[in-house]
């Protein structure tokens, strides 16, 4: 865990989650979610508890809501909360639909195979749904000089160009996400949804062949084209509250 205490995790994720929640006929179309790396489940309840957005009319949105952890820590219960026991890397049980939101706080950057992960969770995912990760910056300065940290269980060091790079290959919608990393704040995050090709095969994946399935950002694809690789300096993407991040950190 990144966070000394479950509450801090979640008021970490509640930045995020308040964000999305102002967007009312996107909250309302959701049927189903999935949290992957629950924990103790405070962002599930968050989930599970959600209302249409209407002071005079409060009605549930009645979000049927699935936990995935390792370890059986759930705190919380609720009658639209189910948990399973698993490795989120792994078969996931899941509705026959699929879910309509992935969402992995704090968690991604234990897998220990990324890229099949990602795949995996395409293939448990409803047709466009949302997939949001946050994973820690691990590159930081320290008395003006570059060091790595990195936690126990942790084998990779994720970049916000490294993590486009496998999104898009595993079938995520990255030209229609969001992203964000700010040099103040230690994490990066992306918001990217399920596009109509399914994963790639990695070793016959490139940079260029991802422009050409549209699965990437616009700036994205100008430096790809300009450089035969994606230089993270040369991102611009947006974030949910409309605002232009600029990756040139």
């Amino acid at each position: 865990m990144t966070f000394a205490h479950p509450g801090d995790s979640h008021k970490h994720s509640l930045e995020t989650l308040n964000q999305l929640y102002v967007y009312d006929e996107f909250m309302a179309s959701i049927r189903t979610m999935v949290d992957l790396g629950c924990g103790t489940g405070e962002d599930l309840l968050w989930w599970a508890t959600r209302t249409f957005n209407d002071e005079d009319n409060p009605k549930p949105l009645d979000i049927k809501c699935f936990g995935v952890d390792l370890h059986d820590n759930l705190t919380t219960t609720h009658k639209n909360i189910a948990y399973q026991r698993n490795n989120f890397e792994e078969a996931i049980q899941h509705p026959t639909e699929g879910f309509d939101i992935l969402w992995c706080h704090d968690a991604f950057h234990y897998a220990t195979t990324p890229l099949q992960t990602l795949s995996n969770w395409w293939h448990i995912a409803s047709p466009g749904a949302m997939l949001a990760i946050t994973v820690p910056v691990t590159q930081q300065i320290h008395r003006r000089e570059l060091s790595y940290v990195l936690r126990n269980g942790c084998y990779y060091h994720h970049t916000m160009v490294s993590l486009m790079y496998m999104l898009a290959t595993a079938g995520w919608d990255c030209g229609a996400g969001f992203f964000k990393q700010t040099p103040t704040e230690p994490w990066i995050h992306a918001i990217v949804y399920r596009s109509e090709h399914p994963p790639q095969n990695p070793r016959e994946t490139d940079w260029h062949k991802l422009v050409e399935l549209n699965l990437l950002p616009e700036t994205a694809a100008r430096s790809i084209y300009a450089h035969n690789a994606l230089r993270q300096q040369d991102l611009v993407v947006p974030w949910l509250d409309h605002s232009l991040q600029s990756m040139s950190l």
